[in-house]
């Protein structure tokens, strides 16, 4: 509730104030004019796999919260072989906290493909971003 509060009133600012959207730290994404500094946020990623009863575990991912995050994290998982059963999204401010119910064919993850699935997702998730620009 308080994300759409939020969301809400970062809406209605740049409706109504479009000059801004380069004062905000998230304004390259919502308004009309990238900020001229880009706030350097470093948020760090968190991620444990614990059990979650006899067939399944808990996976819990924290990091910087970006579009197309939770498409990533579940396209990781995938690749992985592991199955979602369901999960619990919720964003704070620039931080992506999500629980994923997950399990390996009908069962708990082991230690060895816990680690690789934390191991994966740790790639991909602290991999920088290479601006377009470079190319």
């Amino acid at each position: 509730m308080l994300e759409r509060i939020r969301l809400t009133i970062i809406n209605n600012l740049l409706q109504y104030h479009p000059e801004s959207s380069e004062k905000l730290a998230m304004g390259e994404f919502f308004g009309i004019k990238p900020p001229v500094k880009k706030v350097d946020i470093d948020i760090a990623t968190h991620i444990v796999v614990e059990d979650d009863g006899p067939k399944r575990s808990m996976l819990y991912i924290e990091t910087a919260d970006r579009p197309g995050l939770l498409l990533e994290i579940i396209k990781i998982i995938a690749d992985t072989n592991i199955d979602v059963e369901s999960a619990e999204i919720d964003t704070e401010g620039l931080v992506a906290k999500d629980k994923f119910h997950v399990s390996y064919r009908g069962a708990k993850l082991n230690s060895s493909s816990s680690q690789v699935l934390i191991n994966c997702l740790r790639y991909y998730l602290r991999r920088p971003e290479t601006d377009e620009d470079s190319y």
